[in-house]
């Protein structure tokens, strides 16, 4: 083989991908020519990704160029890419992945920490994908959704002009080209709740499939690790008939149990409309094998139902909005009441965890004695969050709804440093248990549980529950039917609802809104 001819967008992160994989094969002594080929996507500026017609349109000049052999190589963006090729071409291998997060830019004064994603409230947020604006909508529905299209730079400029509060884009692409972010708050989305394209990331290398010399090459590049992950991502768009205007995430995460086998974790967000709210669910699996077809099939058997909730309606709630916007029928009313413990304590620990929301609003509440270097942790992101409308940020977060684990991971975490654990009357205590020297560890009692005096609970489909004070205040006036299906908010629920003799069909991977509405969608 003489020279291989690569055919790349002329966009700066285009070009990067191209010039990344020149340099690959230069290392394989192979010698390269590169042509800048204008696609229909680079043409037209003016217009979102979903009102532009047909698909492929940053890819289809560079695959007629492969097929009037003008080219050898096409190096695209892999999300780019349709998931059917016209007849001849194939992708030959995949690179590395970069990470596949979104990022989210923010103007220092639209900056509002104590909001989900660190912007204010009634913001202009920027992007043309379909799939960001529906997710962004079912996080933060108070924002203002303005179409942004041009390359990454000129995205970047448009948001220090003041046209945006904030922008989303593709952690990938802004960190390939080293772009300066002086200015903005930078906050990176973690993939398993903000879910990126199918293959973002990853760039895929087509070429011509019977050009064997080619490809006797370029399959030396391909990551078949990446390859298994996208395999399942792009199977489930192919399978949903989908591109660019589809508001679909999907995300698979290559990982290993306690046992040290290989599990594929996989994250899916899938609207119908880019202004309709998703449908959220997570798959676990030890093989690759029919994974994108199982989703596929569990995202059209769901069907809307009844579900009744141990928690409070909260304003702009995301389990109740978004499960009542896909037509589920949602009773939402918790049967215990939390009230404050007064406490006075001099003593001025390194660390204090929390392992709930409630123990952080009673704790500060009551103006705690802390000092500058105090640290803070919580047990999951929605505690985090909490504690950031004190003005408080973590110095730890545990990512795991194993709490024992948690508790490892805090224990390493911490060293001989002296904890303060502000908890509930009756707390299990599940996060403390873990810390080999107690004497390090301070309990303190912030708020109790009582169980209020409701009426009967009206049977439904689906009962969540969020807490084990709960499940014993439903048991004494209600009874469950074997037709119900019982999720748990964590072990220490699961327990109690098990020792009620109850069956429990799921448990959400998350402590959040978004593991109880991947859980719902699961069994619904």
């Amino acid at each position: 083989m003489n020279k291989i001819i690569i055919g790349s967008r002329g966009s700066e992160l285009a070009l990067w991908q191209a010039t990344f994989i020149t340099e690959e094969l230069k290392k394989l002594n192979v010698e390269v020519e590169l042509k800048i080929i204008k696609t229909q996507g680079d043409k037209i500026q003016h217009l979102s990704f979903d009102k532009l017609e047909g698909k492929g349109f940053f890819t289809k000049e560079l695959e007629d160029a492969l097929l009037s052999n003008e080219i050898d190589l096409a190096v695209h963006s892999h999300k780019d890419l349709t998931t059917t090729f016209p007849d001849g071409l194939t992708i030959a291998a995949v690179s590395y992945r970069e990470n596949p997060s979104e990022l989210l830019l923010i103007r220092k004064e639209a900056e509002d920490l104590k909001q989900k994603f660190h912007f204010k409230k009634n913001a202009v947020v920027g992007t043309s994908s379909a799939r960001r604006k529906s997710q962004l909508l079912s996080f933060r529905p108070d924002v203002e959704i303005k179409d942004l299209r041009g390359n990454v730079p000129t995205r970047i400029q448009k948001l220090r002009d003041g046209e945006y509060d904030a922008i989303m884009l593709a952690y990938a692409g802004v960190n390939r080209l080293k772009i300066d972010l002086e200015g903005f708050t930078v906050l990176r989305l973690d993939p398993k709740e903000f879910i990126p394209a199918p293959a973002q990331g990853v760039l895929g290398l087509q070429i011509r499939d019977n050009d064997t010399a080619v490809k006797e090459i370029i399959s030396k590049l391909n990551d078949s690790l990446v390859q298994e992950c996208i395999g399942i991502e792009r199977k489930v768009l192919n399978l949903l008939d989908g591109g660019c205007q589809l508001p679909l995430g999907v995300f698979c995460d290559r990982d290993e149990d306690t046992e040290g086998n290989t599990v594929f974790k996989t994250y899916v967000s899938k609207a119908d409309k880019w202004n309709e709210a998703p449908k959220y669910l997570y798959w676990e699996t030890e093989t690759t094998e029919n994974v994108a077809q199982k989703i596929v099939e569990r995202l059209h058997q769901i069907k809307p139902c009844s579900v009744f909730v141990t928690r409070d309606q909260r304003k702009n709630d995301q389990l109740c909005n978004n499960l009542s916007s896909n037509g589920f029928k949602v009773n939402m009313r918790s049967l215990i009441e939390m009230q404050a413990v007064p406490f006075k304590l001099e003593e001025i620990f390194d660390w204090v965890f929390f392992s709930s929301k409630h123990a952080v609003k009673f704790y500060f509440e009551q103006s705690p004695n802390l000092n500058a270097a105090t640290k803070f942790g919580a047990i999951s992101k929605a505690t985090a969050q909490e504690l950031r409308k004190f003005g408080k940020s973590c110095d730890f977060i545990g990512n795991s709804t194993d709490t024992k684990m948690v508790g490892k991971q805090f224990a390493a975490r911490v060293g001989a440093q002296k904890v303060l654990f502000p908890i509930a009357k009756g707390s299990l205590k599940s996060i403390q248990q873990q810390f080999t020297k107690q004497e390090q560890v301070k309990d303190l009692f912030v708020y109790e549980t009582i169980k209020k005096n409701e009426e009967p609970v009206s049977v439904t489909d689906i009962c969540i529950f969020t807490s084990p004070s709960n499940v014993e205040a439903f048991f004494e006036k209600n009874k469950l039917t074997p037709e119900q299906k019982i999720i748990a908010m964590g072990d220490a629920t699961a327990a109690t609802l098990k020792r009620f003799g109850a069956r429990v069909h799921k448990q959400p991977v998350s402590f959040d809104d978004l593991g109880l509405l991947q859980s719902v969608y699961a069994i619904c």
